[in-house]
């Protein structure tokens, strides 16, 4: 099954996965965006997204790996 962007968690942790030095809240949103189109296990529609969506993947994102 192929993530979606209803999926942010499982998106985070794949992201985190390929980019463990990368700390998410010094990301743009347009550069997130990019990374969770490029990621293997993803199939929605790029233009599916909105800054909402790629908020919610951010700070589960950093809610895994904050100190």
């Amino acid at each position: 099954m192929k993530l979606t962007w209803k999926d942010h968690e499982e998106i985070a942790w794949a992201l985190i996965d390929k980019f463990p030095d990368q700390d998410p809240l010094k990301l743009s949103f347009p550069k997130l965006h990019k990374m969770v189109c490029e990621l293997e296990g993803f199939g929605d529609k790029p233009e599916a997204s909105n800054e909402k969506i790629l908020e919610n993947i951010q700070m589960a994102w950093y809610e895994e790996v904050k100190p």
